[in-house]
């Protein structure tokens, strides 16, 4: 249950980030910032595993946490999020910033990034679903070991 709770505190922060990014102009007037301004979104991601471990380290007897179990924990949460990760996208996709697509294509052949052919097949729906649950499960599960590493109890074995 505590995976689920943080699963979708995740998903409503991501939310929220890309809505700042929006209103931030990231996604139009100014988006060539956006592929580096968006990657300030790792500290939230990581400060939600550090409060989701902790959470769950609090509710441990004694409340004492061995690296394995904090791990466990954090890969719950990476299931979560990356379950959740398909309806983020279409949410932000077709609600939020539903011009996204559009905006990045035609940036990113203007500047010479890529051609129109790649920045078609790049920038789609289905490609930003695959790469946020490849994402949320590669990035989640290092997130997850070194989270639980620095949580763990050192009276705890593993």
């Amino acid at each position: 249950m505590n995976a689920l709770k943080w699963g979708i505190i995740f998903s409503i922060a991501m939310l929220l980030w890309l809505t700042v990014e929006r209103i931030a102009g990231l996604h139009h007037q100014n988006i060539e910032y956006h592929f580096f301004l968006t990657n300030i979104f790792a500290i939230i991601a990581i400060a939600i595993y550090v409060l989701a471990l902790r959470d769950k380290k609090r509710n441990l007897p004694d409340q004492q946490m061995s690296w394995l179990t904090g791990f466990i924990s954090g890969v719950k949460l990476t299931l979560v999020i990356a379950i959740l990760a398909p309806l983020v996208q279409l949410i932000f996709h077709t609600t939020i910033s539903p011009e996204f697509f559009d905006n990045m294509r035609h940036h990113a052949v203007a500047s010479g990034m890529m051609s129109d052919m790649r920045a078609e097949e790049y920038f789609t729906l289905t490609a930003y679903i695959f790469q946020s649950i490849v994402g949320a499960i590669g990035l989640g599960l290092i997130t997850s070991a070194v989270v639980a590493f620095f949580l763990r109890s050192k009276t705890t074995q593993s």
